[in-house]
């Protein structure tokens, strides 16, 4: 692992999640991209990237997804319950996440990934 390595957690097929990662380039030269779609993220990973951001499960979840309408809102989730649905739902995720040493982001914004450098 070089000291300056990215992880980079995104979905290829959302035109945003591309942008955001041409910012991740210019952040650092050693980039490890997840394709979050293809690549399972276990429950213990997404507790050490939600300790990293300092954010709980359901903060990570796009709302107005219509599989978030159709199974998910409306009802009480647990911590492990809320973990579970961002294990099997990964395209719900509203934002690809950037980790850099031991900080990480959301970027919901192309500028916040300069916080990493």
């Amino acid at each position: 692992m070089h000291p300056n390595e990215l992880f980079f957690y995104y979905n290829p097929a959302h035109s945003v999640d591309k942008q955001m990662r041409a910012y991740a380039q210019s952040v650092s030269k050693h980039i490890n991209e997840i394709n979050i779609e293809k690549e399972r993220i276990t429950l213990t990973g997404w507790r050490s990237i939600l300790d990293k951001l300092n954010l709980r499960p359901k903060d990570l979840l796009n709302r107005a997804h219509p599989d978030y309408q159709n199974k998910i809102a409306g009802k009480t989730w647990d911590d492990e319950g809320w973990l579970n649905i961002l294990t099997r739902n990964p395209h719900l995720i509203k934002a690809p996440i950037a980790i850099k040493r031991n900080k990480a982001v959301l970027c919901t914004t192309p500028n916040i990934i300069l916080e990493l450098d």
